[in-house]
């Protein structure tokens, strides 16, 4: 059966879908935890250099991508490539990819609500540090408790996403990125302000040339591109499926320019939030992945008022998540409506019943199947799914992307890009930059891709 391409209803929800897709724990969680390790507002600074040189225009790509095809990620490339050419096999990366970041995605996200409803029910207030790292350790390895709240996650995406692009998807998220948003502000407002934080905010905001002996030059920048790169979700269709749902109203690389900016103003925030709190508290900002699960629960359980900051703090992160999470499975279904030409209905339960069981894993890694560890000790299933999406789903699309849109003969064309992502009111995409979307940035991702390589397998030489 033929389905009728549905579209957004507002450009507001367009940029507030894309940010949200982008939007997520990279932002909320990765970035402070990476920005603390590797040196602050040096870091920072970096970081931000390639969201403009790498991000922005790989954003434009799909945007340009998805609205000429009016397609989903599994068609998009086979409606717009020469006869004769094999771009179309960019499917199989996107579909599997888009599955895969999903497996594991679902289950952290159910941690986030968890610790949301923990807040509220002061599980963490009179615990020492101990008692609260404990709580983490207890909720990965009871299996019934992340099977539950990973159910909760997937069946209220794909029960949201029912109800089609406006009523469902757009709707909601206009809500929950607009809150998120108040949250966030609210949030700053209150770390900023607290006695002992001027220290961390001074790591943050002024940059220093330390990191770079403590760390080395290339180990800061490397960091910083591949943090750039991957908060995005650039290179399996995530954003260009966004593209087919919007008019041509609108020139591409304004829009990119609004939901980068939007993406990066909630990292930066976030930012504000969580060294400030770490300064005040005599708290470690570079504790890693463990900050917000371990280490803020910790500082919000010694400040006045901890129970309400914590659970304003845990709303924020799981619709930072849950934003992720909606967007990433509307991709998802749509793929799956045009491969197997089910309406939506049919397509939201097919794939939530599938979710649900693909994400078992992941969710049994920490406890039943914690035996098998992928890479160096410790390790667990979550690490492998997002090694396969991060290291190499993410840059290898992301060059498929550049390179389908570079190539004169044997893609789609450059003069077919630069027709479509100027089309309309709004910033416009310079033509000159062929040859820098040709050669400079797939040697930028091509280094990424090995120096990621070189860094998740270098346990093995060591």
């Amino acid at each position: 059966m033929e389905n009728k391409r549905e579209h957004l209803g507002s450009r507001l929800g367009f940029i507030l879908l894309s940010a949200g897709c982008a939007v997520g724990m990279g932002n909320v969680w990765k970035f402070p935890w990476m920005t603390g390790q590797y040196g602050g507002a040096t870091f920072v600074i970096i970081y931000i250099g390639f969201l403009i040189l790498l991000g922005l225009p790989i954003m434009s790509v799909e945007y340009a991508i998805g609205r000429a095809a009016q397609k989903s990620p599994v068609k998009m490339f086979e409606e717009l490539e020469p006869k004769g050419s094999k771009w179309h096999r960019y499917w199989v990366l996107a579909y599997a990819a888009n599955w895969l970041l999903m497996m594991f995605y679902s289950v952290v996200t159910g941690w986030m609500f968890y610790y949301f409803l923990g807040m509220i029910l002061s599980k963490f207030e009179n615990k020492d540090a101990a008692e609260i790292s404990g709580v983490f350790g207890e909720m990965l390895s009871n299996p019934k408790l992340l099977i539950i709240a990973t159910l909760v996650v997937v069946v209220l995406g794909f029960a949201i996403l029912g109800f089609g692009v406006q009523k469902g998807l757009e709707k909601v998220n206009k809500v929950m990125m607009i809150t998120l948003l108040a949250l966030i502000i609210i949030l700053a407002i209150r770390a900023v302000g607290l006695e002992g934080g001027a220290k961390g905010l001074e790591f943050y905001l002024k940059p220093s040339i330390e990191p770079f002996k403590e760390k080395g030059v290339w180990t800061v920048i490397n960091a910083a591109m591949s943090q750039a790169f991957f908060t995005l979700s650039l290179g399996i269709g995530s954003i260009a499926i966004f593209g087919s749902y919007i008019g041509k109203d609108r020139s591409l690389l304004g829009e990119s320019l609004n939901v980068v900016g939007l993406d990066t103003l909630v990292a930066l925030i976030a930012g504000l939030i969580i060294f400030p709190c770490c300064s005040a508290f005599g708290v470690d900002a570079g504790s890693g992945p463990s900050l917000i699960f371990v280490t803020l629960p910790n500082i919000f359980s010694n400040m006045s008022g901890g129970r309400v900051w914590g659970s304003l703090f845990f709303l924020f992160m799981s619709f930072a998540a849950f934003s992720t999470i909606l967007a990433v499975y509307e991709n998802i279904v749509a793929c799956t409506m045009e491969l197997f030409s089910i309406n939506r209905k049919k397509a939201c339960i097919s794939c939530g019943i599938l979710m649900f069981i693909l994400s078992m894993p992941c969710a049994l890694g920490f406890n039943v199947l914690s035996g098998f560890e992928p890479f160096e000790p410790g390790s667990s299933i979550l690490d492998i799914e997002d090694f396969l999406v991060s290291n190499i789903a993410l840059p290898l699309g992301s060059l498929c992307y550049v390179l389908f849109v570079s190539f004169k003969n044997h893609g789609w064309g450059w003069d077919n890009f630069i027709n479509e992502v100027n089309q309309g009111e709004g910033l416009k995409f310079p033509y000159k930059l062929r040859k820098y979307m040709l050669i400079v940035i797939p040697i930028i991702i091509l280094i990424t891709f090995v120096m990621g390589m070189i860094d998740k397998f270098s346990y093995l030489w060591k």
